[in-house]
C-alpha cells in the first residue's frame, strides 16, 4: 500500500514540471501549457505519459494539486525518515525501530496502536483542512495549491510576485525531490542496501 501511494505520487508528479499556474485559468479549449511556472530547463514541459495531451488547463491543475500535495507529504516523509534514522525518538519510544520496521512494532502494544490511531487521525484531519474552502470562506485562491483560506499568512502578501515566484518553485522542485527521495530511501531499505552514511540502513 506504502509502495502504491509512492507510484501513485510520481505518476502525478510526471504530467507537469511546474509550481501552479500564475494567473487565472485559461478559457480557450487547448492551454499552452509549456509556459507553465516550473517547465523549466533541461526538460521543459515534462509530460511523458501525454496525461496533458489534448491540452485541458482543469486536467492539469488537478494533476498539479496532487502534485503539490504529494509533494508537501514527501518532504516531511524524508525528514522523519532521516530524524529516526539518526536516532531521534519521542519520550517512551525509544525502543521504536526506524524505517519500515516502525509499523509492526507499533502494532504489538496497546501504547502502538494508540500512536497509529492518532496517526490515523491527523491525517483524516490534515486531508480535511489542507483543501480550497473558498466556498466556506468567500476567499479566492491566489494559485492551485493555495491552502491559506485567509486564516494562515506567515507574511506571505508581503512578498513581491517575483518573490512569490520564485518561493513557489522553489517548493515545487523540493517537492519533486522529495517524491524521488523517499521511494530511494524505501526501496533501498528493503533492498538491504544502504544509502546513508557510515552504511547505516534503517529498521535492522
Amino acid at each position: 500500500m506504502f509502495k502504491s501511494a509512492i507510484i501513485a505520487s510520481l505518476v502525478a508528479g510526471a504530467a507537469a514540471f511546474a509550481p501552479a499556474q500564475t494567473g487565472k485559468a485559461s478559457t480557450a479549449l487547448r492551454a499552452d501549457l509549456s509556459k507553465e511556472l516550473g517547465a523549466m530547463t533541461p526538460l521543459g514541459y515534462f509530460d511523458p505519459l501525454q496525461l496533458c495531451k489534448d491540452g485541458s488547463q482543469a486536467k492539469f491543475d488537478a494533476l498539479r494539486e496532487r502534485e503539490l500535495k504529494h509533494g508537501r507529504v514527501s518532504m516531511l516523509a524524508v525528514v522523519g525518515y532521516l530524524t529516526t534514522a539518526a536516532g531521534v525518538r519521542f519520550p517512551g519510544a525509544e525502543d521504536i525501530p526506524d524505517g519500515l520496521a516502525a509499523f509492526p512494532a507499533l502494532l504489538k502494544s496497546s501504547d502502538g496502536m494508540m500512536v497509529l490511531y492518532q496517526m490515523a487521525a491527523f491525517f483524516v484531519m490534515a486531508e480535511i483542512c489542507n483543501r480550497d474552502a473558498s466556498e466556506v470562506t468567500g476567499v479566492t485562491p491566489e494559485f492551485i495549491g493555495d491552502y491559506r483560506n485567509g486564516a494562515l499568512d506567515f507574511g506571505w502578501d508581503k512578498f513581491s510576485d517575483e518573490e512569490k515566484l520564485k518561493k513557489r518553485t522553489i517548493e515545487l522542485n523540493n517537492g519533486r525531490a522529495a517524491m524521488m527521495g523517499i521511494w530511494g530511501l524505501v526501496t533501498h531499505e528493503v533492498m538491504g542496501v544502504s544509502i546513508l552514511p557510515g552504511g547505516y540502513l534503517p529498521g535492522q
